[in-house]
C-alpha cells in the first residue's frame, strides 16, 4: 500500500500554468521575419501612395512609372517561387482592391508572370543581382504588355498607345534597379527562407 501512494504521488504532473508572455513568445528568427514582412509591407504602402499622389500625375512621352507591380515583381522573384507565389497572389489582390490598378485582370497577369519570371530564374540562373533583376524586369515587360492586350481587348486603349506601355515598362524598369538595394537588404532581415 505503501508503495502504492509513493508512486502515485512520484508522477504528478506539473501543474500548467500560462501567461501572456508564454502565449506571445516569438524566437529571435520569428522576431526578424515578422519585422522583414512588416518593413515589405511599408514599403508598398509608401509606393502605393506614392503612385497614387505623385507619379499618376506626372506623365512624361504620355506614360507614367507603375510602381506597385515594379515592388510585388521584385519582391516575389526575389523570395522564391515558395514565398513569392504566395506573395504575389496576396499582394495584386491588395493592389487591386486599393482602387489604383488598371483592373481585375492584373491578378492574373502579375500572378502569371511572377510566378513564370521566379521559376525560370530558380531553374536557370544563380542567385544575383543581375538576375533578379532582369527576371523581373522582363516580368515587367510582359505585365505591361499584357495589360496593353486585355485594353485592346476590352476596348480601353487604342493601338497606337502601344509606345505608352513600353515607355512604361521603361520607366518602371529604371525604378526597379534603383529600388532593388532597398528590396534586397529588407529581404536578408532573417535570413533567405529557401536554399538553391
Amino acid at each position: 500500500m505503501a508503495r502504492r501512494k509513493s508512486r502515485e504521488s512520484e508522477f504528478k504532473p506539473d501543474p500548467r500554468q500560462w501567461s501572456l508572455s508564454q502565449l506571445f513568445h516569438l524566437t529571435q528568427l520569428q522576431k526578424q521575419r515578422m519585422l522583414k514582412w512588416a518593413l515589405y509591407v511599408l514599403t508598398g504602402i509608401l509606393l502605393l501612395t506614392i503612385q497614387d499622389v505623385v507619379m499618376s500625375r506626372v506623365s512624361i512621352f504620355g506614360a507614367t512609372t507603375d510602381l506597385p507591380a515594379v515592388y510585388i515583381l521584385l519582391i516575389t522573384v526575389i523570395e522564391g517561387v515558395d514565398v513569392g507565389s504566395l506573395f504575389v497572389l496576396f499582394s495584386s489582390t491588395i493592389y487591386y482592391f486599393s482602387g489604383s490598378a488598371p483592373g481585375p485582370y492584373c491578378i492574373g497577369l502579375l500572378c502569371a508572370v511572377g510566378i513564370i519570371a521566379t521559376l525560370l530564374r530558380q531553374a536557370y540562373l544563380r542567385r544575383t543581382k543581375a538576375s533578379i533583376v532582369t527576371c523581373a524586369g522582363i516580368a515587367l515587360t510582359i505585365y505591361e504588355m499584357g495589360l496593353f492586350v486585355v485594353g485592346i481587348g476590352l476596348g480601353l486603349t487604342r493601338w497606337d498607345r502601344v509606345f505608352s506601355f513600353l515607355i512604361c515598362a521603361g520607366y518602371s524598369f529604371g525604378i526597379l534597379i534603383l529600388l532593388y538595394p532597398l528590396i534586397n537588404k529588407i529581404g536578408l532581415i532573417g535570413g533567405t527562407t529557401w536554399k538553391e
